[in-house]
């Protein structure tokens, strides 16, 4: 796991492929096993393979989702928000266990925030999503999860440049 976490950087770019069948699987059964709070599993999850809807979702916020459209495939994190009240945290835990699963089987990802982000003026990038895919009210959108075969080569962050400063040691003011 430490290794995955030391090369996993954001991707932006991918290779115009699509992504074998077995390998959709291993990224439905990540999300499924995903843990929520008091195994409530709030989460549910659209997987968007058109193109068409993925160059929609690409457009959902004002800045930081085109690349959605370059993309295999689009996973829209969304959670229940009439089962748990923490279906925030417990989508923000998918959201990274389905990117952790697919860089261990060769392909890149990218989380596309959504909740609390503008489409345009008038509509928030939520509700242009909710509308776009039939979601219920009720079904929160937390995050789209871009994932493809990387078009591009990013290293990991090297450990000394790490903010090990974030770091305490017991209190606050202990570093």
């Amino acid at each position: 796991m430490i290794d995955l976490l030391r090369n996993r950087r954001s991707i932006r770019a991918y290779e115009d492929r699509k992504i074998e069948p077995e390998k959709i699987e291993t990224l439905k059964e990540a999300l499924l096993r995903s843990p929520s709070s008091r195994g409530i599993n709030p989460w549910e999850f659209i997987l968007v393979e058109d193109k068409g809807l993925l160059k929609a979702l690409s457009k959902a916020k004002e800045h930081g989702a085109e690349f959605l459209e370059d993309a295999a495939l689009g996973i829209v994190v969304c959670g229940n928000e009439k089962k748990s009240d923490v279906w925030v945290e417990d989508c923000s835990i998918a959201s990274i266990i389905v990117q952790m699963a697919a860089l261990s089987i060769g392909l890149g990802s990218c989380w596309v925030q959504i909740r609390n982000r503008n489409h345009d003026k008038n509509t928030t990038s939520e509700r242009y999503i909710q509308n776009l895919l039939a979601i219920p009210e009720h079904v929160k959108v937390e995050s789209v999860i871009s994932v493809g075969y990387p078009a591009e080569k990013k290293a990991g962050v090297p450990k000394e440049k790490l903010p090990v400063y974030k770091i305490r040691i017991n209190t606050y003011g202990q570093t």
